[in-house]
């Protein structure tokens, strides 16, 4: 098998991934994945596409990571395994996304506009 890439976005942050035969590391900018995602919530976050299918053991995956925060990452890392596992077995999309793993979320911050604090909020009203 040669290596599968692919490509997932959560926020502002990109998760650009290399798949291929092997036992199960999950290398994120060149360190463990448990060590880069400190909580074990983002683990699971990481592992579901993989465990979904039981193919944990099964392929290796080199990350590259940037933007965005933890958790916007722990996301498109997600998004971004299920698409490579798609491109390996496309009979495996229907699992996948029943489970919601091949939806881009597209939410994004809204920009703050200016005569305002933050994006919607008002200063107060003032009637005299």
């Amino acid at each position: 098998m040669e290596v599968i890439n692919a490509l997932g976005r959560r926020k502002t942050a990109v998760a650009r991934i290399y798949v291929s035969e092997g036992k199960g590391n999950i290398t994120v900018n060149n360190k463990d994945f448990s060590e880069y995602f400190p909580k074990g919530t983002l683990h699971y976050i990481v592992e579901q596409p993989l465990n979904a299918l039981s193919v944990r053991e099964k392929y290796d995956v080199k990350v590259n990571l940037f933007g965005g925060g933890m958790r916007g990452q722990a996301e498109a890392l997600r998004l971004a395994i299920s698409r490579a596992l798609v491109k390996i077995n496309p009979e495996d999309k229907s699992v996948l996304k029943a489970e919601g793993f091949m939806t881009r979320d597209p939410r994004e911050v809204e920009r703050k506009k200016p005569g305002r604090p933050k994006a919607r909020k008002r200063f107060q009203f003032s009637k005299r």
